[in-house]
């Protein structure tokens, strides 16, 4: 007995940091902000007691709904490229390949870099007016005028990639150790019984990626919701908002920028649209559990 109390302290010794960590930056501040969903309050002056008034503003709130669809074409689309892309590219780089390991690491840079500074060389890259793109383009004849990359036309276009790019290496990385986890004996035998490259790949590798796979869907989807740094830095949410996404909306509304779309600090509104977005993000998440359980019957 003495031994097993022994065991239980140490390991919750060892717990007791992050706990405190835990509850303090993250359990605190959700109830903190919960306690001005119903209320007025700006920052200063007076709470004024304003029950349901918040949501009821909520639901008519046509910029929040906008930041809505947008999260949601901005992640799928993330996610649509990012997934295949970082599969096929892990496949390529477990093979003998010469200089895998410089390629790997290349890969993988860009999830070392400050969201801010790649946001910053994606600007210079894209601009409108004089980007290194646009330049690139007119000077070999492929386009015959500037593209506006960060206007209302390709402005999501533009954001999407810079978070492909910048989510590649993480998720090669994660989809490099289910592959090096594969028995080897499972490709040679399927050798043996003349199974092309390609049937390998569908038969062999994507089902025993299940697993591997499933978090890191779970991962692209909780990162992707909740993304903004990088929107922030390089769109500022615009132009006209095609580019707002639900937590740079709630960002906004609480610490507001001179060049947003919310321009006065409502800590209060702020408050209950960040409890609406956590909400719709629950429930995607949760969706997707309800998918994950099935893909764990198939696998």
């Amino acid at each position: 007995m003495r031994m097993k109390w022994r065991v239980h302290v140490e390991n919750y010794g060892f717990l007791l940091p992050s706990f405190l960590l835990t509850a303090v930056l993250g359990i605190y501040p959700i109830f903190w902000a919960m306690r001005y969903m119903f209320y007025d309050y700006k920052g200063y002056g007076d709470m004024i007691y304003i029950g349901f008034d918040n949501f009821t503003r909520l639901w008519g709130d046509e910029l929040f709904w906008e930041a809505v669809r947008n999260t949601i074409v901005y992640a799928g689309g993330k996610i649509a490229i990012t997934i295949p892309l970082s599969l096929i590219i892990a496949v390529i780089l477990d093979r003998g390949l010469k200089g895998r390991n410089f390629l790997r690491a290349l890969y993988f840079m860009p999830t070392v870099i400050s969201t801010a500074v790649i946001a910053v060389v994606f600007f210079i890259i894209f601009n409108s007016y004089n980007g290194l793109l646009n330049q690139f383009l007119l000077k070999n004849r492929l386009i015959s005028g500037a593209i506006d990359w960060l206007g209302p036309d390709y402005a999501m276009l533009t954001v999407i990639i810079l978070a492909v790019w910048g989510a590649i290496g993480n998720y090669m990385l994660l989809f490099l150790a289910g592959l090096q986890s594969i028995p080897g004996d499972l490709y040679e035998s399927a050798e043996i019984d003349g199974a092309s490259a390609i049937q390998k790949f569908w038969k062999i590798t994507v089902p025993m990626l299940g697993p591997v796979m499933q978090m890191i869907i779970m991962l692209a989807i909780t990162v992707s919701l909740k993304g903004y740094e990088s929107i922030m830095v390089l769109t500022e949410g615009g132009p006209v908002g095609k580019t707002e996404v639900m937590y740079l909306y709630v960002y906004k509304l609480l610490f507001p920028v001179s060049t947003g779309s919310a321009m006065i600090q409502e800590i209060g509104y702020g408050s209950a649209v960040g409890f609406a977005t956590a909400i719709i993000v629950g429930v995607i998440t949760g969706f997707y559990f309800m998918l994950s359980r099935r893909l764990n019957k198939i696998y």
